[in-house]
């Protein structure tokens, strides 16, 4: 009960001089208000809004000092009598409003406690598990009522102390944190359940659910991602959250939308609950399994009342021809396009260093098309331009007069045309007009000189202007007005490679218009980006794709608008803009997200966009380690990013492996962690192990490859036959060849008489993903084109349309050997070639000790080149002895020297050396 306080008054009894001002002043305290009388001016001010109020005494005299915000008054002629009465009649004052305010906030904190007490109880009678929805709302309120500093102000204690019980048990429990509260209850709640619906939870699917599994199938927040490991059966828990939501009259069936990511993946997920859930009475019929799409076209449908058509050329690889289509078309209108796009494809498509990193560097120089050597990275795009467009050039021709002297030798221009007597240097040169390099502008300037004394014909290019894109164009007119002929020609073939075959060109632009369109990009918004993120060499190469996509996208989109039509983006973007401007109200309450790790940037807002209404329920299910489909458009930022994207959210764990064994699990897990940007789970199995779980067979060619495989397989095959390998009841023994590449199949040949006993296939990575074999063999592990990681489908280009640009080199590459490698039972087999092994296998021999045999099983020597880290250390002599040197040599030149066994050398390392080189020409 909150009471009056009598506050007290204060008037003085002598009058003075006030410090800030030239007139008389006079101080008065009335209840909590103070009153300052300056020259006749009177202020008043509460006693809550003074910073401070200081009183300095004398034997007789005394000063106040009074701070209201930034302004001090400073009062003296006061008796010392009449101060220290001030001083203690304002601090009443202060405590007593102060008691006032405690009283009223002690009130409503009651009030809190006792709705927050009962709207608890309710919401865990009507709907079990409290959702952060819940304890955000009810904190937010807490903070409201401004009772926490009241209890912590020490001057209050004495009141504070006479409270009633009720006060006393608020103050009590007002200290304990909302979350805290909620975590508790939801324990609780979790063990509870956990105990009562056990046999549901055990019941549910063919084995009862894990506790992992238990908790997260209880556990009804409003944002859920669960995390789950390859074989851990995220599958399983997804049906059972459907059903333990039926079981619990939690949510009703038709409420229930779970979203899949392709039609054969929706279907299974369907018949999974009906056959799950329909033995043990639930109303399984009408929970809805749709894939993204589909249910995006319906959204526009209802929204609008006209549903839309899909394109007829989208699918079964359609939508690439038609996109060639396009290109052919530009190319047989627009001559700037054509130029463009076959300089692209002929060059600048393979501007990008490879898996090798024979692009080039600086110690080692730079190869042209014409197989040519140069020193820097704008000499060799100069040097592509030249060949590409037939004009003829000599690289380095020796000056026509004699240079040489004292300071000097003997100058060479980086370029010379012979048809026109005409000499180029491509200069390392900025926009402001330095050079990074010292005494570079003297040699510039020097150079210039011996033309202009000698009246030859200089032309120049720089560093800035040409990866800008405009000194191209510039060189291109000039040498045209000197009369030379531009004649462009794509199929030019360069020395040991060709032009970037049209289907992955085409490709790479698909992609991106995927990314694009998902990301709801302009033009203009890419060039933002270009800016941003683009510099250097790569800066013309993605100017110019950007130049060339801008036209392509115009022509896809103006044929859709031909055909009445759109396409799987627009599906997901419009209908998530329905959902948005409220053109649709969702029936559903409960949306749950399969393999989310998939989900794109069109995907994530269209699930958001489901569950905006307070209320619903978002339980995302996917493996970050397994996001595979960033050509479909997949964006794994968005798993990783989850919390951006649907705000607080509680994120679980499904750790339990039961396909592969500990062994599988410790290399395969270290292996994809490399990355830091992935999520960190501790995989744990529940399989037994089967040695050798991971194993390397190098062999000596690719045409040995299929040889090696079968010789392999027979082996395996005897063993079984023999029953030294243990078989499984009711079944063959599976073995499953996975390959980076479709034409890898052919690996298989010869092996139909192994299929008594071994059930044989053979699938591409992307498509093994959520199957599983006993043995897995995975040939085509080396280096260069058709390698693994592949230097094809991550073109970088891409991060220009992507939220979140993944930064750890070959990271989707990383993570599709991680899938790959997580498909096996029992053990997996790695093929590879010698002197052209995947870095991916040089890591594992590396870091986790994996052996490598070779075709017949007998161990090969493996040690790692500490410094380049791919190739290996083999036995060499010098004049000092033997000594261990990288395979890679000349290219590697780390050597190391012997001390102990043979077979298990102790090494440590020795000085190598590097090739000098010319430092100022490396960037130009």
């Amino acid at each position: 009960m909150m009471t009056k306080h009598a506050l007290p008054t204060w008037r003085p009894s002598a009058w003075g001089k006030a410090l800030t001002s030239s007139g008389d002043w006079q101080l008065a305290l009335h209840e909590e208000i103070v009153t300052l009388t300056i020259g006749g001016v009177a202020s008043a001010t509460s006693v809550e809004d003074f910073h401070s109020v200081t009183v300095t005494r004398g034997l007789f005299w005394s000063q106040i000092e009074l701070q209201v915000g930034e302004r001090v008054s400073r009062l003296r002629g006061i008796r010392s009598k009449d101060a220290a009465a001030f001083e203690y009649a304002f601090a009443a004052s202060r405590q007593s409003v102060h008691i006032a305010e405690f009283d009223a906030a002690a009130h409503q904190a009651t009030l809190w406690l006792n709705g927050f007490t009962a709207a608890l109880t309710e919401h865990m009678q009507t709907k079990g598990w409290i959702t952060a929805e819940f304890s955000t709302e009810w904190a937010a309120r807490k903070i409201a009522v401004g009772f926490s500093h009241l209890i912590d102000d020490k001057a209050l204690h004495p009141h504070i102390a006479v409270q009633p019980v009720d006060i006393v048990n608020t103050i009590a429990r007002w200290a304990e944190d909302v979350h805290d509260v909620v975590a508790r209850e939801n324990q609780n709640y979790l063990e509870a359940e956990a105990e009562d619906c056990r046999e549901f939870f055990d019941n549910i699917e063919a084995s009862p659910l894990t506790p992992e599994q238990t908790r997260a199938v209880i556990c009804f927040d409003n944002r859920m991602l669960v995390v789950a490991a390859a074989g851990s059966g995220k599958t399983s828990t997804m049906v059972a959250k459907a059903g333990y939501a039926l079981h619990r009259n939690l949510i009703p069936a038709d409420k229930i939308l779970m979203l899949a990511f392709n039609s054969a993946a929706a279907k299974q997920l369907q018949q999974r609950t009906r056959d799950r859930l329909s033995p043990l009475g639930l109303n399984a019929e009408q929970v809805v399994a749709r894939t993204f799409h589909a249910f995006g076209l319906d959204v526009i449908g209802q929204a609008t009342g006209k549903k839309p058509s899909l394109a007829p050329w989208l699918e079964g690889g359609k939508d690439i021809e038609q996109l060639g289509l396009i290109v052919d078309r530009l190319r047989a209108t627009d001559v700037m396009f054509r130029s463009e796009w076959d300089f692209f494809r002929a060059v600048l498509a393979r501007d990008y260093p490879d898996d090798d990193g024979t692009k080039g560097n600086a110690s080692e120089g730079f190869q042209t098309s014409r197989g040519e050597t140069v020193k820097s990275a704008g000499e060799r795009m100069i040097a592509d331009w030249l060949f590409f467009n037939g004009v003829d050039y000599i690289y380095e021709k020796r000056y026509e007069i004699e240079t040489v002297d004292a300071e000097h030798a003997q100058y060479r221009p980086d370029f010379y045309y012979p048809a026109i007597n005409a000499y180029h240097e491509h200069w390392a040169i900025d926009a402001e007009g330095l050079s990074p390099f010292d005494g570079y502008l003297e040699s510039v300037a020097w150079k210039r000189k011996i033309h202009h004394a000698n009246g030859t014909t200089l032309l120049e290019t720089t560093m800035s202007e040409l990866w800008s894109g405009r000194d191209l164009t510039r060189l291109g007119a000039e040498l045209t007005q000197r009369g030379i002929s531009l004649q462009p020609d794509a199929d030019r073939l360069a020395v040991g490679q060709k032009p970037v075959e049209n289907a992955l060109l085409l490709g790479t632009f698909r992609s991106f218009l995927i990314h694009v369109k998902s990301n709801c990009l302009t033009d203009e918004q890419l060039s933002v980006r270009l800016a941003e993120l683009a510099h250097g060499p790569v800066r013309y190469r993605d100017a110019s794709f950007l130049r060339l996509f801008a036209a392509i996208r115009r022509e896809w989109n103006e044929k859709l608008s031909a055909d009445d039509c759109i396409d799987f983006e627009d599906m997901l973007t419009l209908s998530a803009q329905h959902l948005e401007d409220g053109d649709w109200d969702s029936p559903y309450d409960l949306v749950m997200v399969d393999e989310f790790q998939d989900a794109s940037f069109a995907r994530a807002r269209l699930a958001r966009a489901l569950v905006a209404t307070p209320g619903r329920y978002l339980f995302a299910v996917g493996d970050d380690w397994q996001s595979i489909n960033r050509f479909a458009g997949a964006d794994v930022s968005v798993m990783t990013g989850f919390e951006g994207w649907f705000g607080p959210s509680d994120i679980m764990r499904l750790e339990r492996t039961f396909r592969f064994s500990q062994s599988i699990a410790d290399v395969s897990s270290a292996f994809v962690m490399q990355n830091p940007v992935q999520i960190a789970k501790s995989v744990v199995s529940s399989t037994a192990e089967y040695a050798p779980t991971v194993g390397i067979m190098t062999v000596e060619a690719d045409n040995a490859v299929a040889a090696a495989i079968r010789h392999r397989l027979t082996t395996l095959h005897s063993h079984v036959a023999s029953g030294a390998i243990p078989s499984v009841p009711g079944r063959k023994l599976s073995v499953l060849v996975l390959g980076r590449y479709r034409h890898q199949s052919s690996y298989l040949d010869g092996c139909k008489h192994l299929r008594d006993l071994l059930d044989i296939s053979f699938m591409t990575i992307h498509a093994s993903k959520g199957g599983e074999a006993d043995y897995i063999v995975i040939p085509g592990l080396v280096s260069g084109k058709w390698g693994f990681p592949s230097i094809i489908p991550n073109d970088p280009v891409l991060r220009l349309a992507m939220p979140a640009a993944e930064e750890f080199p070959k990271a989707e590459e990383r993570r599709l050997f991680y899938v790959a490698l997580t498909r096996a039972r029992r053990s997996v087999l790695l093929v590879t070639i010698d002197k052209r092994e995947s870095r991916f296998v040089m890591e594992l021999i590396r870091d986790h000790g994996v052996v490598r045999t070779n075709a017949i099983g007998e161990v090969l020597p493996s040690i790692v080149c500490p410094r380049c880290g791919r190739g290996f250390m083999i036995e060499r002599t010098s004049k000092r002895g033997p000594f261990l040197g990288c395979r890679r040599y000349p290219r590697c030149k780390t050597a190391l020297s012997l001390d102990g066994s043979p077979s298990v050398p102790v090494v440590k390392p020795v000085v190598g050396y590097r090739k000098p080189f010319t430092p100022y020409r490396r960037n130009r």
